[in-house]
């Protein structure tokens, strides 16, 4: 399980991800953090900064990011009364290589 303070560059995998469909369904991105710049305090102000690579439609708003509470992003869910991390960091070199040229065909 990964320390909510601790989130990584990378690329993570939703809760939602199906191992059966298309390697980058509910697959992200991670940015960096942000902070709120007017509330005090880096761990209430701490988000998240990722974007999706499928066709999410925060992409279609003009390929805009996602941010999302770090401490939200970093908690465990419920699914199916099993418990999972929100977002999984992918570590598998194969499915790296696929998302990297996904995310170069639709960043860059």
């Amino acid at each position: 399980m990964q320390n909510n303070m601790d989130i990584e560059k990378g690329f993570y995998y939703h809760y939602k991800h199906d191992p059966a469909g298309e390697i980058n369904n509910y697959a992200y991105e991670v940015m960096g953090i942000a902070h709120h710049s007017e509330i005090d305090g880096l761990a209430e102000s701490a988000m998240v900064m990722y974007r999706p690579l499928y066709n999410a439609p925060i992409y279609q708003a003009g390929k805009h990011w996602n941010v999302r509470p770090r401490a939200m992003f970093a908690e465990i869910v419920t699914k199916n009364d099993i418990n999972k991390p929100r977002f999984q960091k992918i570590t598998d070199a194969t499915i790296l290589g696929e998302l990297e040229k996904i995310r170069d065909a639709m960043y860059n």
